[in-house]
């Protein structure tokens, strides 16, 4: 049975990118940045080796530090951002310079980004996922600032900049669409079966990130003008779009124009249930927004959805690897964080049969994929929760958005 143990054994130095990628050096998902967040929290467990974590980090900032407009929570400055404040949360004097230079940069480009976006919707075109989505966008930038300049006024023109968003646009071409309207297909490129575009409901790339986001800063105090409508805004889109079914409710992964117009899915079932697109990362967001708007009958509502589907076999079979992004160990850690903020027994009585679940499923060997998001890195941090059953010492997991 392979353990965080033998995966962090094996995951002992890093390899150089490969010639034609050099951009992976400050790669949150695939790159030294996320190995070394296993290794930070190793260290808060009394596992771990100092000077392995630093050879990580080190060799992430090797090459000049990006913050180029292109820049987001999972790749350049907002990554080793996040990995440097996850790393002062054991050493807080040994990375406080550089943190605080690259939070600057952090900091600045989040205003130009912010710009940026407003200029965008006053010409009236549509955005991209790169705008606003976690990954690439002002939602993961906004995440990692709320965890380290909560007052600051870059987080506050975030959140009124996906305040804004969420406010239904006319537009020219499509008609009325939502503000988080997308033109382009959940690949960024422009087919016949998204004519003008979709909505995207994951968390990943989806609305539900900017709604996980409001209702994590809500919780912790910090709001702006509009925030607390927003919230609702979304979770009555959430509401419209519930599709159920005897396994319980789902949502469909995103929205055509002709979902719009008909009100009706193009999809028939729920897909896979993941914590990028699935019920899983949805249901999170909802009993988050829940919570921030104590609303117990919602947040009742979001458990079971999550309960029902964690216990329905259908929807687990189409789970395929234990990667964090798509597969048992995000399920795992989502379910996690979501039962220990439940008011539904059934949520916490189900975790052992995903933590089962994510020990059986994981591969024999280790040390195949380093990476966070796809790879070793995050399943090894997956299992440490599980092991210990406890919360990420060193917050690991709010590049997630679920904590």
């Amino acid at each position: 049975m392979i353990t965080a143990d033998t995966i962090a054994h094996a995951l002992h130095q890093p390899a150089s990118p490969p010639t034609d990628q050099p951009w992976r050096r400050q790669s949150l998902s695939d790159g030294p940045l996320g190995t070394a967040l296993l290794h930070i929290e190793r260290l808060h467990t009394g596992h771990g080796s100092a000077s392995r974590a630093h050879t990580w980090i080190k060799d992430a900032a090797i090459t000049p530090v990006s913050a180029s407009h292109t820049s987001g929570l999972f790749q350049g400055a907002p990554a080793l951002a996040f990995t440097l404040g996850c790393a002062t949360t054991v050493h807080p004097t040994r990375y406080r310079h550089a943190l605080a230079v690259v939070d600057q940069h952090v900091i600045a480009l989040a205003h130009r980004r912010v710009d940026t976006a407003t200029q965008r919707a006053h010409s009236g075109e549509r955005p991209t996922f790169h705008e606003y989505d976690l990954f690439h966008g002002l939602t993961g930038i906004g995440a990692y600032l709320l965890r380290h300049h909560p007052g600051g006024t870059a987080l506050e023109r975030i959140l009124t900049y996906l305040v804004t968003l969420t406010r239904p646009v006319r537009d020219d071409r499509l008609g009325d669409v939502p503000g988080w309207w997308v033109g382009h297909d959940p690949h960024l490129t422009h087919t016949p079966d998204f004519p003008g575009g979709h909505a995207n409901l994951g968390v990943a790339h989806g609305i539900t990130g900017p709604l996980l986001l409001m209702a994590r800063a809500l919780r912790c105090g910090v709001t702006v003008d509009g925030q607390a409508d927003a919230i609702h805004t979304l979770l009555a889109w959430l509401d419209q779009w519930r599709q159920d079914s005897d396994a319980g409710c789902w949502w469909p992964q995103h929205l055509t124009l002709d979902d719009l117009r008909t009100g009706r899915p193009t999809q028939s079932g729920p897909a896979r249930p993941s914590w990028c697109y699935g019920t899983p990362g949805i249901a999170r967001a909802g009993q988050m927004a829940a919570l921030a708007l104590d609303d117990t009958t919602r947040q009742h509502a979001y458990e079971v959805a999550l309960v029902r589907c964690l216990t329905d076999p259908r929807q687990l079979t189409r789970l395929n690897d234990t990667s964090l992004c798509h597969g048992w160990a995000g399920v795992y850690q989502t379910a996690w964080r979501a039962a220990h903020d439940a008011a539904t027994p059934a949520l916490h009585a189900v975790l052992p049969q995903i933590r089962d679940a994510l020990i059986q499923h994981a591969p024999t060997s280790a040390g195949r994929d380093p990476g966070l998001l796809l790879g070793d890195a995050g399943l090894a941090l997956a299992l440490t929760t599980a092991a210990r059953d406890a919360a990420p010492a060193s917050g690991w997991d709010a590049c997630l958005l679920i904590d």
